[in-house]
């Protein structure tokens, strides 16, 4: 797809062969999601199915997935991972009002639908549907492809959509990545989504960053993600890449960069990290993500004023990292006293999040204050924030500290260092033995104790308990909101290991008046 901005109510495309409708069908896959209606157009051997099949197969990630034509069933549904998608086929369909029996209603509720012969169903399709319309054009396999909307409904329902997805494929091509081949990676618990972008010859990883949230304006109160010092724009990425790459780290070169869209184009780290197939912990490879921080600790001239850095080098803005300030903090862990807490004691999740009396909110705000104010000496530097399996990549060809590839630091904010090592060794997503967190800190504490004479073992292992406990507050009242506000059920699998994670923080001697008053609510 041709870039077109913007993007008017009907796009027409010639697409060269059978390849390119593959191409296309991956960007459409891309952005294909619950409710999406395709209606497919065209005569006998146009190319719908051909469409269909590749778009089935891009969303599954198998181009061997089976994808039979549904002429006699009318109707074939794929539950995939991501998104159940239905494939109709009308053209045997003899009154429209059959198309009801199917219960196409009902697919689309929390689906996605393909139909072929939509001409067939009469009133009876969705008004926001995307029609797209194909035709032989000239000779060989060209076609003329044309998208339209079925209403006004369909055009807000798809346009912004669409030319997003034909901006990365633009994007793509400006770096050399011509007609490759687009499939979707990982997505977590932001808006943040990525792709492989992938040719015969390469690979590249495409971060989707559009913007996080708006700034308030004067008089309006912050949202979350600002309160937090959450990245808006891709801008802080950049910078600190820039910086990480400069002192030999392994952060991800970048290929290309559309500021305006929040899209990255970057090195494919490729996908063996530091954890087993099963999920286990390889204590040698957490070792060394421990001894980098270590390393990195040691080195105190971190600059908090960084450039961003276009792909000739240009300076287009600078990057102030933000201070970790006590009202992030407290921000933080107030989601475990609104999310976590009521939930636990059985609240109607409609209720969600449950605001807590005047004088709970109060104690509890009082509590982390006088933890923060014992660990106001401690050390403080860059916070990568979410240092931990997941955001650590092993490169088997490298060495030293460039082993391990670094990625998802864009939300990086000047605090207590102790706070990645607690990240890491408090692994949200892995289960650490205590034996291992112990061996791994020992190691961290050496380390640090042989660069500096003068290191405070004592007060850098009361910083690693307070911002350990923070983060696990955090984490736990952040799954039950991920759930029950967002839809993300997945991460409460992992609450029985970040509740045994918070009960070996809560040991430390800094936490003990924090300590009993979790031990109140939580057992």
């Amino acid at each position: 797809m041709s870039p077109a901005h913007p993007l008017s109510p009907t796009l027409s495309l010639t697409i060269a062969d059978e390849t390119a409708m593959v191409r296309l069908a991956e960007d459409v896959a891309a952005i294909l999601g619950p409710g999406d209606v395709i209606a497919l157009n065209g005569d006998l051997g146009a190319g719908k199915s051909t469409f269909s099949r590749a778009l089935l197969r891009a969303f599954a990630g198998d181009p061997a997935l089976e994808v039979p034509s549904p002429t006699f069933t009318l109707v074939q549904t794929y539950d995939l991972d991501r998104l159940t998608i239905s494939h109709l086929d009308l053209y045997r369909l003899e009154e429209p009002e059959e198309l009801e029996e199917l219960g196409l209603e009902d697919l689309t509720a929390t689906g996605a639908a393909l139909i072929e012969w939509p001409e067939k169903a009469g009133r009876f399709l969705p008004a926001s549907r995307l029609i797209l319309s194909i035709a032989h054009s000239g000779e060989n396999d060209a076609r003329a492809v044309t998208f339209s909307f079925a209403s006004p409904a369909a055009e807000s329902r798809w346009v912004q959509r669409l030319a997003r997805t034909q901006r990365i494929r633009a994007l793509a091509e400006t770096a050399g990545f011509t007609g490759a081949e687009r499939r979707y990676l990982t997505g977590d618990a932001s808006a943040r989504a990525y792709e492989v972008i992938r040719t015969p010859q390469k690979s590249a990883v495409l971060m989707n960053s559009p913007a996080a949230y708006d700034q308030a304006k004067p008089g309006e109160i912050p949202s979350y993600s600002e309160t937090v010092h959450r990245a808006r724009t891709v801008d802080a990425f950049i910078a600190l890449t820039g910086e990480l790459r400069r002192r030999g780290y392994s952060a991800p070169e970048l290929y290309a960069i559309d500021r305006d869209a929040g899209l990255l184009l970057q090195e494919n780290l490729g996908g063996e990290g530091i954890i087993t197939p099963d999920r286990q912990p390889i204590a040698e490879r957490y070792a060394a993500a421990a001894q980098l921080l270590a390393d990195m600790h040691s080195d105190t001239d971190w600059p908090q004023d960084l450039p961003v850095t276009g792909m000739d080098g240009t300076v287009l803005a600078r990057h102030i990292i933000p201070a970790y300030s006590e009202n992030a903090l407290l921000t933080e862990a107030h989601l475990f006293l609104e999310w976590y807490v009521p939930w636990r004691a059985g609240a109607d999740p409609a209720t969600l999040p449950a605001a807590p009396d005047t004088q709970e909110r109060a104690e509890y705000r009082a509590l982390w204050q006088t933890a923060f104010a014992r660990i106001r000496d401690a050390q403080t530097g860059w916070v990568m924030r979410d240092y931990h399996s997941p955001n650590i990549l092993w490169l088997d060809g490298r060495e030293g500290h460039a082993k391990l590839g670094l990625i998802d630091y864009q939300d990086c904010v000047l605090g207590p260092v102790a706070y990645d090592l607690a990240s890491l060794l408090l692994d949200a997503r892995v289960d650490i033995p205590r034996a291992l967190e112990d061996g791994l800190l020992t190691g961290y504490l050496a380390r640090r104790k042989a660069q500096d004479a003068g290191f405070d073992e004592e007060l850098f292992r009361a910083a690693y308990a307070v911002m350990g406990a923070q983060r696990i507050a955090k984490i736990l009242g952040a799954f039950v909101r991920l759930k029950y506000a967002y839809g993300k059920p997945q991460y409460m699998a992992h609450m029985p290991r970040m509740t045994d994670y918070l009960d070996r923080t809560l040991a430390h001697p800094a936490l003990a008046e924090l300590a009993s008053w979790f031990r109140a609510r939580t057992g």
